[in-house]
């Protein structure tokens, strides 16, 4: 019968008198993840659980191209297809920690390595100096969402259904903070086009010259401009994760969507995770540390190919790299339009294209401002004008929450129209 000079809790910290586990057998029962996936099977369902992991082998190709200098084309070509699974393997081992985290840790997770790929990549450009790569394969990812693969994603859907339908709201919000990311690139370029006194309309001029014709006031009025812009685009990014996690996290709920629009979701195959969270951290982390160094490999190739082999590196940047960088993301979300899921579509092509426009591209700014590499918001006006036109198409085809193959195909169209643009820019 406790009294009144009964002690709350236990001597021993514990109110029913079991004893505290110690922080080495936390650990253990961590590590050995009871209830879980075991080790073997998860590194088994990880490297051998698709025929597509065959391509690893381009990896240590890369490796060994790289280091022994072989042709700029084998070099370029191995470590372009070493991206394509690595890139899939970052995105499983994802998927497998969403499994068990709960939702809002695998909305943070995604946000956080869905563009992994990109950020690697730019980092690694960004560090050999290599600027207009990095713009260009932040621009190229931005557009292979919004009209590639949101275009494919709608033939296909096409393909099944007359027309599909999907949650309006959400969507808009989703476009309309595409638009401002857009709006913060065309105040750089307006900047520099009154300070410069010039009007480079293709992006091969040299983006070092977007401070190299300026004086030294311009230069550091762009920088300021950038590098603000860049912070407040950050706490953009952060708001839209409280939007779309928590606050207004209903909206993007497929099952609730699909009531509103009174449409029946159909019963999605039950799926279970294959990894435990420890493994798949591990897996993670490790393919991310490999994903860098074939990056780097990449990267330090597209001199000589692109000069040998007289192929513009803007089109390396804005067609080829985001292509491979984004493989696995383009197959899902076509498959996710097949089977009706269009909020799921929606959120891959046009949310990662936020994350890269009010994230990515953000963090390289402020890489470079760390690094002592300048790095501006500064697009040339062609690039600038490529984006808006995307976005404004894409705004114009989503705001009434239907699609049909003709708005896919209207999609693609342009995005193959400015692919030929920068092949001869």
């Amino acid at each position: 019968m406790p009294s009144e000079e009964t002690p709350l809790l236990s001597p021993n910290g514990s109110s029913n008198g079991a004893p505290k586990p110690t922080f080495a057998k936390r650990a253990l029962a961590l590590l050995k993840a009871d209830g879980e996936p075991g080790w073997g099977h998860s590194l088994r369902f990880f490297f051998f659980g698709s025929y597509l992991n065959i391509i690893l082998v381009f990896v240590p190709l890369s490796a060994v191209a790289h280091y022994s200098n072989w042709d700029a084309a084998l070099r370029f070509s191995f470590s372009f297809i070493a991206i394509i699974p690595l890139a899939k393997l970052l995105g499983e081992a994802t998927e497998q920690m969403s499994f068990t985290l709960g939702q809002t840790l695998a909305g943070l997770l995604n946000a956080s390595f869905g563009n992994a790929v990109e950020i690697i990549v730019g980092i690694a450009a960004l560090l050999q100096d290599e600027l207009i790569i990095v713009q260009n394969s932040m621009l190229g990812s931005i557009l292979s969402n919004l009209l590639l693969v949101l275009g494919c994603s709608f033939l296909a859907a096409g393909t099944v259904q007359t027309e599909s339908n999907f949650q309006v709201t959400a969507a808009q919000a989703q476009s309309s903070l595409m638009s401002l990311s857009c709006i913060t690139l065309v105040i750089p370029a307006a900047y520099h086009s009154v300070k410069s006194g010039t009007a480079n309309f293709f992006s091969g001029q040299s983006l070092a010259g977007g401070l190299a014709d300026m004086d030294p006031a311009g230069q550091d009025g762009l920088l300021f401009i950038s590098r603000g812009t860049a912070i407040l685009l950050l706490g953009m990014y952060v708001a839209y994760l409280y939007f779309q996690l928590k606050s207004h996290a209903f909206l993007f709920d497929p099952e609730v969507s699909a009531e509103q629009n009174g449409a029946e979701l159909e019963d999605a195959e039950t799926e279970h995770a294959e990894m435990s969270v420890v493994s798949a951290a591990v897996c993670l982390l490790f393919v991310t540390v490999v994903t860098s160094f074939v990056a780097d490999y990449l990267v330090a190739s597209i001199e000589e190919f692109a000069t040998r082999y007289n192929i513009s590196k803007a089109f390396i940047g804005l067609v080829l790299i985001p292509i491979v960088a984004n493989a696995a993301e383009h197959v899902t979300s076509v498959w996710m339009a097949l089977k009706g899921q269009m909020e799921l579509t929606i959120g891959i092509c046009v949310g990662s294209s936020i994350q890269i426009a009010t994230f990515v591209v953000p963090l390289l700014v402020i890489v470079g401002w760390a690094s002592g590499h300048e790095l501006t918001l500064f697009f040339a006006n062609f690039e600038t004008v490529a984006l808006f036109v995307s976005v404004f198409l894409v705004n114009t085809l989503i705001q009434d929450g239907k699609s049909n193959y003709m708005e896919g195909l209207m999609l693609v169209t342009l995005y193959l129209v400015i692919a030929l643009a920068f092949w001869v820019s």
